[in-house]
């Protein structure tokens, strides 16, 4: 007969649920080779842990649970799609008919991150801009209605350009009129590419937005009923920062920019032009700092020597489109075409103190 010698061990005190969620936080993220569902087998603890972030192929269990769920049930919605504040949708070949459904199920989704090669269709913006008594307005528009937080949003527009359409589209004064203003507070930086005239571009036209600092934008100051123009006005008295880019495409049709941008934006550190450069209209001095142009040329220089005298405050000019050689390239090379003009240009600017800079914001190696 075997008697035992040793007393029994004391059961160990139950760990607190804060500990195990420390520590199934720790197994999930730090070793997430591992099979999670093996993990929540073994503690409901892990679910929202597990569910915190996600990747889309995982909507098939979604749509079972929500097939199961009923509103009979004190939760208001399905699980895990109640725990869903992220969505990792970086996969391509997932089609769009995947994402409509798929939105409605996650009520709690605060971040949404997306290939920027995939465009959602209208019924998947709408989907995910879904909410009691949605409009119809457009469903970008009706999207940035639920985004009050946001703070930087970029649009580039895929239509043709109005001048091969022969467009003379203009908004009647009824359709402006019912247009109601978004509520941006905390929106800084703003891009709108190729886009000439929009509803979201009137509904932005007629929004306050306090903090804005930044603006990238298509210019179509040739095109009487594009709003753009107006737009660089409107919001131009607190930019800091104003960029004016065409997306190259075949064949590239450019419009040129208003005049009046020094006069409109009174506070820019930061200006970039696009080709045909303005006749700027310059009342006094102004506190630019940086100056972009896209090919430096003799008409460029033109424009650079007028200015010069009013941006007493200037520090550097940048060619946007251009870059100098790497250092050992012979001096032939480094003295023909473009490479010439900006070493020239290079001269003539240090007299006055001011840096020529390439399209990476680097001088050149000497």
């Amino acid at each position: 007969m075997l008697l035992p010698l040793l007393p029994k061990p004391k059961p160990h005190k139950a760990l607190p649920s804060e500990i195990w969620t420390e520590i199934f936080k720790f197994v999930l993220e730090a070793r997430a080779e591992m099979n999670k569902y093996g993990v929540l087998r073994v503690s409901a603890t892990a679910l929202p842990l597990a569910y915190k972030r996600v990747h889309i192929h995982i909507y098939r269990r979604l749509y079972d649970a929500e097939k199961k769920w009923d509103s009979i049930r004190r939760i208001p919605y399905s699980a895990p799609g109640r725990v869903f504040p992220f969505v990792d949708h970086a996969q391509t070949f997932l089609i769009d008919s995947l994402l409509t459904p798929l939105f409605p199920l996650v009520p709690c989704l605060t971040h949404l991150s997306m290939n920027p090669l995939f465009v959602m269709s209208r019924r998947a913006i709408t989907s995910l801009a879904c909410r009691p008594g949605v409009s119809e307005e457009e469903s970008v528009v009706t999207l940035l209605r639920c985004c009050e937080h946001l703070e930087e949003l970029e649009i580039t527009g895929h239509s043709p350009d109005p001048s091969d359409l022969d467009w003379t589209a203009f908004e009647d004064a009824e359709t402006y009129a019912s247009r109601r203003p978004l509520f941006l507070p905390h929106l800084r930086v703003l891009t709108l590419l190729s886009i000439h005239s929009s509803p979201l571009l009137s509904t932005l036209l007629i929004s306050h937005l306090p903090s804005l600092e930044k603006l990238t934008i298509t210019p179509y100051d040739d095109l009487p009923g594009s709003p753009v123009s107006q737009f660089i006005e409107t919001h131009g008295a607190d930019l800091r920062s104003l960029l004016l880019f065409t997306p190259k495409s075949w064949p590239t049709r450019l419009h040129p920019s208003p005049d009046s941008i020094l006069n409109t934006s009174p506070n820019l550190r930061h200006m970039s032009l696009e080709q045909p450069l303005p006749t700027l209209a310059i009342k006094g001095n102004h506190p630019l700092q940086f100056l972009s142009i896209p090919r430096p040329n003799n008409d460029s220089w033109a424009f650079l020597a007028r200015l010069l005298p009013h941006v007493p405050n200037l520090c550097a000019v940048r060619a946007r489109d251009v870059k100098w050689l790497r250092k050992g390239m012979n001096s032939v090379a480094q003295e023909a075409g473009v490479q010439g003009t900006m070493r020239e240009w290079r001269k003539r600017l240090a007299r006055r103190g001011v840096r020529m800079l390439d399209s990476d914001w680097k001088d050149i190696e000497l």
